[in-house]
């Protein structure tokens, strides 16, 4: 009886040690503010991809579509559309990473934010200077490590992930976003 009480203990310290490095860095609230800060409004635009669109967005991008539902936002200032704000997750080396991208009313990269990082290590990738450099990134961009995109030694997976997932997300840009709102 001890040696189970004493396995559950060390069970419930080592998910309590696990479940520390989780961090919430923004909510929705805050990159939609700092993505689009001249937006007056934010309309909902959540994406259902249909199985033809994941197949292509696969085709065209390289990288597997994990899930069909995609929260995205269509930035508003005035009448005007601004652009479009995709919240995604990818894996690091083992959890989720959260993030946002911003992307201007042509597609292009405005921001690029991480919003909840769940990895015990590799938490370099929150520096903003490495996620400007996606800024400016279009559809058919490489988005590669170590040839457009710098690797962050101790974070290659978390690096390679969110590279291939704004890949994804400028390929649905260019299949789905593009003619809507």
């Amino acid at each position: 009886m001890f040696n189970l009480i004493r396995h559950c203990f060390f069970l419930s310290l080592l998910l309590a040690c696990m479940m520390a490095h989780a961090t919430v860095y923004k909510t929705i609230d805050q990159v939609k503010s700092s993505a689009f800060p001249d937006a007056t409004k934010f309309i909902p635009s959540d994406i259902s991809l249909s199985d033809a669109q994941a197949k292509a967005i696969e085709k065209q991008s390289g990288v597997r579509v994990r899930n069909k539902q995609q929260k995205v936002w269509l930035a508003m200032s005035q009448d005007k559309k601004i652009g479009w704000l995709i919240i995604d997750e990818v894996i690091g080396k083992h959890e989720f990473i959260t993030y946002s991208t911003a992307l201007n009313a042509d597609g292009s990269v405005k921001l690029l934010e991480v919003m909840d990082y769940r990895e015990t290590h590799g938490g370099q990738i929150r520096d903003p200077d490495w996620l400007k450099q996606f800024i400016g990134k279009v559809f058919g961009a490489k988005l590669k490590l170590d040839e457009d995109i710098t690797n962050i030694s101790g974070a290659t997976l978390s690096c390679k992930h969110i590279a291939d997932g704004v890949k994804r997300l400028l390929s649905t840009y260019d299949i789905v976003l593009k003619n809507q709102g």
